[in-house]
C-alpha cells in the first residue's frame, strides 16, 4: 500500500499514539501491581522494559496471561478516574483535523475503553473519527483490526496502521496492513524500527503525511 493515493483508511492507536499516557500509567502501576501481586518496575528498569514485546514485559514482571482481563478492567477504571488528567500530544488534534479535510477515514483501534478515549480527545475530535474498535484484548487487536476492516468493507492493502509499541505492528503485519510507528509512546523508538516499522514518524505533523499525495502534496 502506497500511503497517500491508495490510503482509504488510517487505524491509529490510543494510548501513547494519540494521548500522553505514558506517565500517568507509570504513576499508577505500582498500586496495581501490588493489588494484582505482580512485580514493581524499578525506575532503573524503565529503559530497558521499553525495547520489549509486551509477552517479554509480562514474563519479567511475573504476571500471568489469566490476570490480564482483571488489570485490564482495572486500568481502564483507573483512567476513567483520571480522565481530566490524561491529554493529547501536542499537535495530534491538528493532525486529526488536516485527516478528516482531506477526507481519509480514521479509525481508533485501542485496547483502551471507546469512553475513556472519547473522553479524552473530547467532543470536537472525537467526533473527526469515523470508526472505533475499543475494548482489544491484549494481544487481540489483530482480531479487531481484522473485523473492523470486514464491517468497512476495506480490504488490507488499503489500511494504514499507527501505533507506538511492538503489538501494533504485528496486529498490522497480521492482517496485512501497512505500518508506521511513532517515537514519542511507550515503545522506544529504536526497537520499533528494528522490528520492520515501515517508517517512523518523529512527530505527530508527520501523520498527515499519510495523505499528502492524495492532496496533490
Amino acid at each position: 500500500m502506497a500511503p497517500g493515493g491508495g490510503c482509504r483508511l488510517v487505524v491509529l492507536d490510543f494510548d501513547g499514539t494519540l494521548a500522553d499516557t505514558f506517565p500517568w500509567f507509570c504513576g499508577v502501576l505500582g498500586t496495581v501491581a501490588d493489588r494484582y501481586r505482580f512485580r514493581r518496575i524499578a525506575a532503573h528498569e524503565v529503559d530497558e522494559l521499553r525495547t520489549l514485546p509486551a509477552r517479554a514485559i509480562m514474563a519479567r514482571l511475573g504476571v500471568p496471561r489469566w490476570k490480564l482481563p482483571l488489570i485490564a478492567r482495572h486500568m481502564h477504571g483507573l483512567a476513567a478516574r483520571d480522565a481530566a488528567e490524561l491529554h493529547l500530544f501536542p499537535g495530534i488534534a491538528e493532525a486529526l483535523a488536516g485527516l478528516s479535510e482531506a477526507g481519509v477515514a480514521t479509525a481508533v483501534l485501542s485496547s483502551n475503553t471507546e469512553a475513556n478515549v472519547r473522553r479524552v480527545l473530547g467532543p470536537t475530535v472525537a467526533g473527526r473519527i469515523d470508526r472505533y474498535a475499543c475494548g482489544a484484548s491484549v494481544f487481540g487487536k489483530a482480531r479487531r483490526l481484522r473485523g473492523l476492516l470486514r464491517r468497512m468493507g476495506i480490504e488490507p492493502a488499503g489500511v494504514l496502521c499507527i501505533g507506538d509499541e511492538l503489538r501494533d505492528l504485528d496486529a498490522a503485519r497480521a492482517v496485512g496492513c501497512a505500518f508506521w510507528a511513532v517515537a514519542w509512546g511507550y515503545t522506544d523508538p529504536a526497537a520499533l524500527a528494528a522490528a520492520g516499522s515501515d517508517r517512523l514518524l518523529s512527530e505527530p505533523a508527520q501523520l498527515l503525511e499519510a495523505v499528502l499525495p492524495a492532496r496533490g502534496g
